[in-house]
């Protein structure tokens, strides 16, 4: 019977490790999608990028002097445009992602919390388990 508990205690640890390391991966995946969107954000604003300059290339001088005066006025109205936007965007952002954060942060503390419960019941319940064992060998010797 000994055995049997020491093998559930050798499993709640592995599982604690799996948890603490899922939690390591999931933070470090996170930050790894961000990168994978920046990389493919920046691929895409690249190729826009070489379009236009195909584009203003193919067009001649006269063209391209009106096109670059047209493309500052643009590039500017939507850079203020996204500014705006985005400062909102980020504003709620920060503060839906705040409340969220601290949501799962309560949760995961109350599990945390919890299975520190499990692993002290635990513990009891293997000294009890072996207490009772002892005393079973004790009442069998009288």
């Amino acid at each position: 019977m000994t055995a049997r508990l020491s093998e559930q205690l050798a499993d709640l640890s592995a599982r604690a490790r799996n948890a603490e390391s899922a939690a390591a991966a999931a933070a470090k995946e996170t930050h790894d999608k961000i990168t994978a969107r920046k990389e493919q954000a920046h691929a895409a604003a690249k190729t826009a990028v070489e379009k236009v300059n195909q584009d203003i290339k193919s067009a001649g001088e006269s063209a391209t002097r009106d096109w670059n005066a047209i493309k500052a006025k643009i590039a500017a109205d939507i850079n203020a445009l996204k500014a705006h936007v985005a400062e909102a965007k980020h504003e709620h952002d920060i503060k839906h992602a705040e409340h969220h954060a601290d949501r799962l942060e309560r949760e995961a503390g109350f599990s945390i919390e919890y299975a520190i419960a499990a692993v002290e019941q635990a513990g009891l319940s293997v000294l009890d388990a072996v207490d009772a064992r002892l005393a079973a060998g004790k009442a069998k010797q009288k």
